[in-house]
């Protein structure tokens, strides 16, 4: 008979070999970057906001804050290395504003992080209440990223256009939420991934929903006059929240 331990480990690669895409899908984006020398409209917010997510999971997932979440690190170790190449990328051909705000936030974010490390190392005892502080703002960054999509969504059904919702980006953050979830209802139970994840896998769910519904009408509207030209704006948009 198959163990849950085998059997959650094995949902735990699978759920870092689709997490490993979503952290590889703005490679493009940066691509472009380095291929114009210049950041153009691009923003650096979604990964210097994924820089503090992938730093409190890895934290999160240590041993003496949450016991039996090497997956969990590992993934995010590797997410925290993307972002900051991702980073150093955009600081390299971005204005002298631009990147006083990336090192600005970095900083912020690096200060904010030592001080919750250090209360919870110091001030907490004990894996229990360590995983429930860190989980908690786990779950809490993790759902803002999460939900980020949702500004597209309401532009879907408001367009009746999937022109700024790609179904494979869609699909896979579905895929990525249900393989956390799955992994976080096996033995041991981990409530802090399922949380999180449970939302991403429901929005995700719902993008999918809202394509299968308005692909139709957008393949119409691609036959009129005008109506198959992209917002470059949103376009740009659309890519920053991967």
């Amino acid at each position: 008979m198959v163990s849950a331990a085998l059997v959650r480990t094995v949902i735990g690669i699978i759920g870092n070999v689709i997490s490993f895409g979503l952290f590889f899908s703005p490679a493009p984006t940066f691509y472009r970057i380095i291929k114009k020398k210049s950041v153009e409209e691009f923003k650096p917010d979604p990964y210097i906001a994924t820089v503090l997510n992938c730093a409190f999971w890895v934290f999160y997932g240590l041993p003496f804050v949450h016991p039996h979440s090497v997956l969990v690190v590992t993934i995010n170790s590797v997410g925290l290395v993307f972002e900051f190449v991702y980073l150093t990328i955009f600081y390299i051909y971005a204005t002298n504003k631009g990147r006083r705000k990336v090192m600005l936030f970095l900083g912020l974010e690096a200060v904010f992080f030592a001080a919750v490390a250090l209360i919870t190392l110091l001030v907490l005892h004990g894996t229990h209440k360590r995983s429930l502080v860190v989980g908690v703002l786990c779950d809490i960054f993790n759902i803002m990223m999460y939900v980020s999509p949702l500004t597209i969504m309401a532009k879907v059904i408001k367009t009746k256009s999937v022109e700024y919702m790609p179904f494979w980006l869609s699909l896979t953050n579905f895929l990525n939420g249900v393989c956390w979830t799955i992994y976080a209802l096996i033995h041991p139970f981990d409530i802090y991934v399922l949380v999180s994840n449970g939302i991403g896998a429901l929005s995700g769910l719902i993008q999918l929903i809202l394509y299968a519904c308005y692909c139709s009408c957008n393949n119409g509207e691609k036959n009129g006059d005008g109506d198959d030209t992209v917002s470059t704006t949103v376009a740009k948009g659309n890519i920053e929240l991967v």
